[in-house]
C-alpha cells in the first residue's frame, strides 16, 4: 500500500471524532479510578490504642519512681512477671513437644479440659448440645462467636455493658450488629447499676444478644451478687435472649475456680431446663489464670437447647476459624492440658491462683487504708472490688496530673491495675493520689 494511503488510514482512525471521544472517556475513567484509589488508600491515621500508647510512654519515662498501673497482667511483689510454678513444671514435661499443626478445632484434650473447667458437673449433660473449639485466646473466642451469631442467629442488636472491655464493642461493630450499651456501673453508688441495666434489657427483642462478664468485671472490678445474677437470668429467660459470657478470670478473680464459674453454670442450668431458650456462648481465656499472656490460649463453647444438636454449629465454627487463622496455637494449649490433666499439677495451679488473688486482695486492703489516711474519705469500694482492676473514681484530669507530676500511669477512665502495686511503691502511689485530691 502506498505510504500516503497508510497515512490517510491512520489519520482517519486516530483523529476521527469517535476515536477521540472514546479515548477521552477512557482517560477520564482512568483518572477517576486513580482518584478513587488514592482516596481509598489515603486514610486518616486511626487513634492509637490508649492502653498500649500509655505503656509506650511509661517505657520511655526515665523518672526513677515511675509506676505503671496500666497493663492487665499479673506482677509479683517485686513488680516482675511471674511464671506460675505449675506452668513451669508443665513446660519441663512438654519440652520435646511437636511443632506440627493442630486440627482446626484445636487439641481435643485441651478442649475437653477447658469445657469441664467452666461447666463443672454440668459437662455430662452437654455432650450433644455443646459445640466447643480452641481459639486464639478470649479475643478470638469473642470474635468467632460474634461472626457466627451475626450470620446464623441474626440478632437485631447486641447489648454491651457500659463500661466494659474495649474489644467487646470493636468486635461486634466488625460483625455488623447494631450495638446498645446498657448501664452497668453507677458512679454514685460505686456498685452495679441494677435498675438501669434491667430497664435497658427490657427493650431487647427475641434472640438479641447480651454480653456478660462471668467474674472480675473489666474495668470496674464490680461483680453481681448471686441475687442479682438470678434477677438477670430471670429477665433473659423470660425474653429469650442469647447470652455471651466472657470468662477471662476464672480462678484468678477470687482463687475459687468453681465459685468464679457460678454464673455461667447457673445460666446453663436454665438453658438445660428450657425447650425454647436460644442458648448461650462462653468465650474462655487462659491468659490471666495461667499467666500465659503471649501464648493466646482460649476456647469457645456454644450451648444450644436440648431439642437441637450442636454438630452443625461446630462445623460452622470450624469454617470461621479456618478462614481467620486456620489452626490455633499448640504450645500454650499443651501447657494448660498438662496442668489440668495431672492431679498434682492441678493442685499446684490452684495454689498458684490463691497466691495471685491473695496478693491482689492484700494490696487492695493496704491501698484503701493508705488512701483513707491521705484523703480522709471512704475508699472501701477499692477493697470490695474483685480481680486485677479497680475503678478508682479519679477523673481524666486527675489521672493526667498523676502521670505528669508523679509519673504514676493509669487509664484516663481511672481504671487501675492493682497488680502494679507492691510494698515498695504503694506509699508513693497513695501519697500521689492524696495530693491530687487535696489540690483538686
Amino acid at each position: 500500500m502506498p505510504l500516503h494511503r497508510i497515512f490517510i488510514n491512520l489519520q482517519s482512525k486516530y483523529f476521527s471524532p469517535g476515536y477521540r471521544c472514546n479515548k477521552v472517556k477512557q482517560y477520564s475513567l482512568l483518572a477517576t479510578n486513580t482518584k478513587m484509589s488514592a482516596q481509598y488508600l489515603d486514610l486518616a491515621v486511626a487513634p492509637a490504642d490508649t492502653a498500649f500508647g500509655l505503656m509506650a510512654d511509661f517505657e520511655a519515662d526515665s523518672h526513677p519512681k515511675k509506676v505503671s498501673l496500666i497493663a492487665g497482667a499479673y506482677r509479683n511483689q517485686n513488680g516482675d512477671p511471674w511464671v506460675l510454678p505449675s506452668v513451669k513444671e508443665a513446660k519441663k514435661r512438654i519440652s520435646d513437644a511437636t511443632h506440627e499443626y493442630l486440627g482446626i478445632a484445636g487439641s481435643p484434650g485441651f478442649v475437653k479440659q477447658a469445657k469441664e473447667l467452666v461447666f463443672g458437673p454440668l459437662t455430662a449433660y452437654l455432650q450433644e448440645n455443646a459445640a466447643s473449639i480452641q481459639t486464639v485466646s478470649g479475643t478470638g473466642a469473642n470474635h468467632v462467636a460474634a461472626t457466627f451469631l451475626a450470620k446464623h442467629l441474626r440478632p437485631s442488636q447486641v447489648f454491651i455493658p457500659s463500661p466494659t472491655w474495649i474489644n467487646h464493642k470493636s468486635i461486634w461493630q466488625m460483625a455488623g450488629v447494631p450495638i446498645v450499651e446498657y448501664p452497668y456501673y453507677s458512679p454514685s453508688t460505686k456498685e452495679v447499676d441494677m435498675a438501669g441495666m434491667l430497664q435497658s434489657l427490657e427493650q431487647a427483642k427475641l434472640n438479641d444478644v447480651v454480653i456478660l462478664q462471668a467474674c472480675a468485671h473489666n474495668p470496674t472490678g464490680v461483680d453481681f451478687s448471686k441475687v442479682q445474677w438470678e434477677q438477670v437470668a430471670e429477665l433473659v429467660q423470660r425474653k429469650k435472649l442469647f447470652i455471651v459470657f466472657d470468662s477471662a478470670y476464672q480462678g484468678f478473680a477470687t482463687g475459687d475456680v468453681d465459685g468464679d464459674a457460678w454464673a455461667v453454670r447457673y445460666f446453663t442450668e436454665a438453658v438445660l431446663a428450657s425447650e425454647s431458650h436460644p442458648g448461650l456462648c462462653v468465650a474462655q481465656s487462659f491468659s490471666k489464670n495461667f499467666g500465659l499472656y503471649g501464648e493466646r490460649v482460649g476456647a469457645l463453647h456454644l450451648f444450644v437447647p436440648r431439642s437441637l444438636s450442636a454438630q452443625g454449629a461446630r462445623s460452622e465454627l470450624m469454617l470461621i476459624s479456618r478462614a481467620e487463622y486456620s489452626n490455633p496455637p499448640r504450645y500454650g494449649a499443651s501447657i494448660v492440658e498438662t496442668v489440668l490433666g495431672d492431679q498434682d499439677l492441678r493442685s499446684q495451679w490452684k495454689a498458684d491462683l490463691d497466691t495471685m488473688s491473695s496478693r491482689i486482695h492484700h494490696m487492695r486492703n493496704l491501698l484503701r487504708k493508705k488512701l483513707e489516711e491521705e484523703t480522709q474519705r471512704d475508699w472501701s469500694n477499692v477493697e470490695k472490688q474483685i480481680g486485677m482492676f479497680s475503678y478508682t473514681g479519679l477523673t481524666a484530669a486527675q489521672v493526667s496530673r498523676l502521670r505528669e507530676e508523679y509519673h504514676v500511669y493509669l487509664l484516663p477512665s481511672g481504671r487501675m491495675s492493682v497488680c502494679g502495686l507492691n510494698e515498695s511503691n504503694i506509699d508513693y502511689v497513695a501519697n500521689a493520689i492524696g495530693e491530687v485530691f487535696r489540690n483538686a
